[in-house]
């Protein structure tokens, strides 16, 4: 089993899409899985709006995703947290978002907040992918 780290700072329908379909892959084949999020991608999971079309292109994206049959982000990052897969946030990146990390983590919306420190521990023989 590896790991792979999955950085995600961007809360489109594309960053989201890609990373979620990549960790989900990921977690189904065994491997552990950890999205840490960050500015609008950590914001949009607060809204609730993680994996929203941000543009017109996206939202062709994502209609085109519909008529395939391709889950959403939002559903393929449950999917992962289900097979095991965590998501975390930087505490300082969750206070400069102007976020509170008891809500995000009450609401579980975040697996774990931690610092900086922690979290370049858990890149150390990882993959990383970064969107």
């Amino acid at each position: 089993m590896s790991r792979l780290v999955i950085f995600v700072s961007n809360g489109g329908y594309e960053a989201a899409w890609q990373s979620t379909s990549l960790g989900l892959t990921a977690a189904a084949m065994g491997d552990e899985v950890i999205y840490v999020f960050a500015f609008d991608a950590l914001r949009a999971l607060s809204r609730g709006t993680f994996g929203k079309p941000l543009t017109e292109r996206e939202s062709s994206e994502a209609t085109r995703g519909q008529g395939l049959g391709a889950p959403l982000p939002a559903n393929m990052l449950a999917d992962a947290r289900q097979l095991g897969a965590r998501a975390i946030a930087c505490d300082t990146t969750v206070k400069l978002c102007g976020l509170d990390a008891v809500d995000l983590l009450h609401a579980r919306q975040l697996d774990e907040v931690t610092g900086l420190p922690d979290i370049w521990k858990l890149t150390q023989a990882a993959r990383l992918l970064s969107f």
